[in-house]
């Protein structure tokens, strides 16, 4: 029931948070919006920390780990999707993005050696299938030209560092440090980072007071990354990185539900589909499956099993 919460938690809060970013993008440099969220975000959780005593100490490899933590999750991923929109739709970013679960799986086989079972890599393949679905009208409506080329290009390594983030708090975790504390290090770490990119680039540190700018920073920096972060990476260290990562296949679908009040989003036969296929892709990784149909396919199986068995004693 608890990983429940922590899922439900997760996928509410990113998949409304694709508002909130649109709301950001204007006449505030991408990197300083970016710089601005994770700064308050970092705050946050040094403040949160502090006054709950829950600091750890950690080793300079524990703290390297959380450079890369940092780098991954809380910089370089964001800078590349945030850079990605520029050159393609945001539905098409979030599609690639979907691509974590796929990333996931294949990452902790290669890194951890934990081969995905059959239900994670069949229910994540048809919630990116039903994703692709949704945003099929806005796929083949982009002109396949460099531009696209190169922001599929940026979404997809945003994807992949996201994955290794993930790939990172596995082991920061089976160290015994904290979601919160790496957390905390790693936003810290991040916002260096991003010091440092905005520096090399010039970037004009501007403001923008209008309560839409202010009211969706505050949300990004908090529920979007304080809360939202925490639960995901509490989520990977309890169920696994490919079954947490599925959340990235069904935000897009409360994304467009939202889009469906505030932006008026007509929900086409393709979208319907999609959004079938993601609730499908659910059950086959998380519900529990009745015990008449695995009987079934025991006996299915044990009946292989002896159908070879008398094959092999008759050849």
């Amino acid at each position: 029931m608890f990983n429940f919460a922590l899922y439900l938690v997760t996928v509410l809060i990113w998949g409304t948070t694709w508002i909130a970013i649109k709301l950001q993008l204007g006449d505030i440099a991408v990197e300083a919006s970016i710089l601005y969220r994770f700064s308050l975000a970092a705050l946050v959780m040094v403040l949160a920390l502090t006054l709950l005593r829950r600091w750890q100490p950690l080793q300079l490899r524990d703290h390297l780990f959380c450079v890369l933590q940092g780098g991954c999750l809380f910089c370089f991923n964001f800078y590349c999707f945030y850079t990605a929109t520029g050159y393609i739709s945001s539905g098409l970013a979030s599609v690639i993005f979907s691509l974590a679960t796929i990333a996931n799986a294949v990452n902790g086989w290669w890194i951890y050696g934990n081969r995905p079972g059959i239900r994670v890599v069949a229910g994540s393949l048809v919630g990116v299938a039903g994703v692709i679905a949704m945003f099929w009208p806005e796929i083949t409506a982009d002109q396949l030209d460099a531009q696209v080329v190169q922001g599929a290009g940026l979404a997809a390594l945003g994807t992949l560092l996201f994955s290794f983030g993930n790939m990172v708090s596995i082991r920061q975790r089976r160290q015994r440090i904290a979601v919160e504390v790496a957390n905390g290090w790693s936003m810290l770490y991040g916002v260096l980072m991003l010091l440092l990119i905005g520096g090399l680039q010039g970037v004009e540190y501007r403001f923008d007071s209008s309560t839409a700018y202010v009211a969706s920073l505050l949300y990004l920096a908090i529920p979007g990354t304080v809360i939202a972060f925490t639960t995901y990476l509490m989520l990977v260290a309890r169920i696994g990185p490919d079954k947490a990562a599925y959340s990235t296949v069904m935000f897009p679908a409360i994304a467009l539900s939202v889009s469906t009040v505030y932006e008026g989003f007509i929900w086409h036969q393709a979208a319907i589909l999609g959004f079938v296929l993601v609730l499908c892709g659910n059950l086959l990784i998380f519900a529990r499956m009745p015990k008449a149909v695995i009987a079934v396919i025991r006996q299915w199986l044990h009946g292989r099993r002896f159908a070879r068995g008398l094959i092999r004693r008759g050849s």
